[in-house]
């Protein structure tokens, strides 16, 4: 059978380029289109041989030399390596930064970075902690001490550009950085600091640099706790050629993602700066959280496109029963439905860019500066879903081939299955949600409503769409309503929807993006049909959860029971 092949991935996706036309002006489309469709030749040409190379050549710790010298070198491939040059060449960070399209700039650059990630072997994610990096010393407004490390971070000339890493789960955290965080920080004399702990996940173990969370020891040998008593530090992983005050103590086996070199770090000594106010890093890092959550929703909208692209050209050449697999229609129905979800995915990230592109750029209005804090969390949960899903139907439609490690596409799936973990798993992101709603006190929702009013309003002076208007309206009062029963429950009520409510606000709002996509001038038929298929699936959870007694207060013990229960039972017939 044949094998199913790609082409230049820009110029066969429909989506991204109406979307880039609707968006862009003129001027600036026609520039963005070049390079994209050049980039995307690249991609055919060379990048996805690379990425492959990579998923072949995973990472190795050689910890002594031959000499018996304890180096903890990190080795990885040519193809890694060539990986960070292109990601130069291309300014995949740079073009953050360099601002050349104004407001359209993060548009444009998360465009490149979308068509990268399916090809590069999760390249991705040390571009996401450089971007994050570099938007934190950003933030401070580039202080002397950080200019050569923001300098590097976002060059286009791969001799000089960096890698950073994000160093802060340690063995008592996770999510949990303020109570699970160990490492202690002590002044040096310089002024500089000494760092010990042990960093229990360090993704880009080959990173130059990172930005990391410690504790400052005080005059008195006092340890401040809580995430109050965190303070953010920028190091260099090598200082004189050797490793600074760093032990590699072992390369993690993951179930994907395996070309990422992700270790075990002992920090023995590590020389720091402080670069945070003391004891307040957390809103220091939550500007690199907030843009390696957006680099992971475009790791799922990427991925997404590939699985679907390759199971479309697939389905022209394998034949089942007689017929090619396109014309049979249960087979074309369920590739229809994973190209909705893929399309809605799409709209939902490229929408946070524009957001993030107004903010950086000081055009954002106040109820845009809402919206960016509220779909941040959303769309890095609901993406890292939708993507694990159709990643798995997509195996499916290659049949055994799809189980097949020699055919490639199983890495799709194992890498995908880290979306909804890295980053804040999907119910610490759906209590952030809750968190900003909350902390609003209603404001954020109040522009949610709003902003998904004003987009429907185009889509409702179409005939075609009106019916699929009136739908999503009908879900908005629902959940306007759930709202207002839901502030007599209070904060446990609450949390028990949080889940169920952050799907339907992403879900609602997939679908405005869609049904406005499809009432653009130009928009076609496919567009149209995508906004109504989506709308037809009528997924609203907390609707029908609530119906369902799920967020009583005996809920709670009730769920526990269950598990505990069933736990005790099956303990006692082993």
């Amino acid at each position: 059978m044949e094998a199913p092949r790609l082409g230049n991935p820009y110029l066969e996706d429909p989506l991204l380029q109406g979307y880039l036309r609707a968006h862009l002006p003129a001027q600036m489309f026609a520039e963005v289109n070049i390079d994209l469709e050049q980039f995307g030749a690249r991609l055919r040409d060379e990048v996805d041989f690379l990425g492959h190379e990579c998923d072949l050549n995973p990472p190795r710790l050689l910890h002594f030399d031959a000499w018996g010298q304890r180096v903890d070198q990190v080795t990885t491939c040519p193809a890694w390596k060539r990986l960070k040059d292109v990601s130069a060449e291309e300014s995949l960070v740079a073009e953050g930064y360099a601002r050349r399209y104004s407001s359209w700039s993060r548009v444009c650059q998360f465009a490149k970075v979308y068509l990268f990630m399916p090809f590069s072997a999760c390249y991705g994610c040390p571009l996401a902690m450089t971007d994050g990096a570099a938007k934190v010393i950003e933030s401070l407004g580039i202080p002397k001490p950080l200019e050569e490390a923001y300098a590097h971070l976002t060059s286009s000339d791969p001799k000089t550009f960096w890698i950073s890493g994000q160093w802060m789960t340690e063995l008592k955290g996770g999510s949990d950085v303020g109570g699970g965080t160990e490492t202690v920080a002590r002044e040096l004399p310089d002024g500089s600091y000494s760092l010990h702990g042990f960093k229990w996940f360090t993704s880009a173990a080959d990173s130059d640099m990172t930005l990391t969370l410690a504790r400052i020891v005080g005059p008195d040998g006092q340890i401040q706790q809580g995430s109050r008593g965190l303070s953010l530090f920028y190091l260099k992983i090598y200082e004189d050629g050797k490793l600074n005050g760093i032990k590699i103590q072992r390369l993690k086996e993951k179930l994907g993602t395996r070309a990422l070199p992700t270790a075990e770090v002992l920090l023995d000594g590590a020389r720091a700066h402080l670069i945070s106010v003391e004891g307040q890093g957390i809103p220091y890092i939550a500007n690199m959280l907030n843009i390696t959550r957006i680099y992971n929703s475009v790791c799922a909208a990427g991925n997404m496109r590939r699985i679907v692209d390759l199971a479309r050209d697939y389905a022209t050449k394998r034949e089942a029963f007689g017929k090619p697999l396109k014309d049979h229609p249960l087979h074309m129905q369920t590739l229809t439905r994973m190209e909705v979800q893929t399309q809605a995915a799409f709209l939902l990230l490229m929408e946070l860019a524009r957001l993030l592109g107004l903010e950086e750029t000081k055009k954002a209005t106040e109820q845009e500066k809402h919206m960016l804090r509220l779909l941040t969390p959303l769309t890095k949960l609901y993406t890292a879903k939708q993507a694990i899903a159709v990643a798995s139907e997509g195996l499916e439609c290659f049949g055994g081939q799809g189980f097949m490690e020699d055919t490639k596409l199983p890495v799709i799936l194992r890498d995908t299955q880290a979306l909804s973990i890295w980053e804040g798993t999907t119910n610490i992101l759906c209590l952030d949600v809750l968190r900003c709603i909350l902390k609003s006190q209603g404001k954020v929702l109040d522009v949610f409503f709003s902003t998904a009013q004003a987009k429907l309003e185009a889509a409702t002076r179409q005939s075609e769409l009106q019916a699929s208007v009136q739908i999503i309206q009908n879900h908005l009062q629902k959940l306007k309503q759930f709202v207002r029963r839901m502030d007599s429950k209070g904060e446990a009520g609450w949390q028990l929807a949080a889940r169920d409510f952050s799907y339907t606000l992403a879900w609602i709002y997939e679908g405005v993006l869609l049904l406005e996509h499809a009432a653009r001038a130009g928009a076609s038929d496919t567009n149209i049909y995508a906004a109504q298929r989506w709308c037809q699936e009528d997924v609203c959870l907390v609707d029908r959860e609530e119906k369902a007694g799920s967020y009583n207060s005996k809920a709670v013990s009730l769920d526990k029971s269950l598990v505990y229960d069933g736990y005790s039972s099956l303990r006692g017939k082993l």
